[in-house]
């Protein structure tokens, strides 16, 4: 009778040294407002450890009361327990300095920046800061959608292991990311940056290298159209949203979801697609710019189409 091989997950480690280490055991996340705070959430739902780092301790407090109450929405609607929820509080740990991602088998950069003529400029010096505090093995990725990993990783010492893992968050129970093998990328790390998405319950959707990938590119001309419409007095944006849900089954309205995603950060995909391709359809439309520079921003700041309360829940006016 033959033996039978049985393998240790240690097997599957991402680097064989003298002692392996467990597939994806720690993540590090740069940058934890709304989506950095979702996928910190998913990953450690999973059982691993995530560590994030922001600016100061005050906006890594805000993080954890974030989570918390992503948590909290999650229970209330029979998601998750209360006990269940501890443990993925318990998983996460939030820093101010760059030495928390040692260990760490995996890096997001999901930083968002508000100053878009120097956007390429820092995200490379984030890059190259996380390269100095992780291993050679390490994989770094970059949640943009709109700027692409080569150019980002055009500057590190090992490019081979970047790798673009663009989550979508805007819409609720989402389960694809959008993975991006970028010049430099290496067969290996594409592979492992896949297993990785699978491993936390998400679905894997190649892309080309493009700015917008699928997600983005498709979601602004139909936020573009809607606020045409709006302007046009052709119908309000609550019946927009409701003829988008109800008619074509979406989860959300384009209103709904731009509120979401936050429209700071929608103008600046619109900008960064518009300087891409030069298409008047990516061009921001002149009511998106209204509201943010009145900073109407969507949740984050409880006004933007519509008004939200503190729990960022949608205020219905009668």
């Amino acid at each position: 009778m033959e033996d039978i091989l049985i393998e240790s997950i240690e097997s599957y480690g991402l680097s064989k040294k003298d002692k392996p280490n467990v597939l994806f055991s720690k993540v590090g996340i740069i940058g934890c407002g709304t989506v950095g705070q979702n996928i910190a959430s998913t990953i450690s739902r999973k059982g691993i450890e995530v560590v994030f780092i922001e600016q100061t301790e005050n906006f890594v407090a805000k993080a954890m009361i974030g989570i918390e109450r992503e948590l909290n929405a999650q229970i209330e609607h029979w998601g998750m327990t209360e006990s269940e929820k501890k443990i993925v509080l318990s998983k996460i740990k939030g820093y101010t300095d760059y030495d928390c991602l040692s260990g760490c088998d995996l890096v997001i950069e999901t930083v968002f920046t508000k100053t878009s003529e120097l956007v390429v400029n820092i995200r490379k010096g984030i890059l190259k800061n996380i390269e100095k505090h992780v291993s050679p093995d390490t994989i770094i990725a970059t949640n943009s959608a709109t700027l692409v990993i080569t150019e980002l990783s055009s500057e590190l010492e090992y490019k081979h292991r970047c790798v673009s893992m663009h989550f979508t968050t805007n819409v609720p129970d989402a389960k694809i990311v959008e993975v991006v093998k970028g010049l430099y990328t290496s067969d290996i790390v594409y592979e492992n940056a896949c297993k990785f998405i699978r491993m936390i319950g998400k679905m894997v959707i190649p892309v080309e290298e493009s700015p917008g990938l699928i997600s983005v590119r498709m979601f602004i001309p139909i936020i573009n159209e809607a606020c045409e419409m709006l302007m046009e007095g052709i119908a309000t944006k609550e019946n927009i949203d409701l003829t988008m849900k109800n008619g074509l089954g979406m989860p959300l309205g384009p209103f709904e979801i731009a509120d979401r995603v936050g429209l700071d950060k929608l103008q600046r995909w619109m900008d960064n697609l518009y300087s891409e391709f030069g298409d008047l359809k990516y061009k921001a439309s002149p009511l998106i710019k209204h509201l943010v520079r009145a900073n109407h921003l969507g949740r984050k700041t409880n006004k933007g189409f519509y008004d939200y309360d503190e729990d960022g829940k949608k205020i219905i006016k009668k």
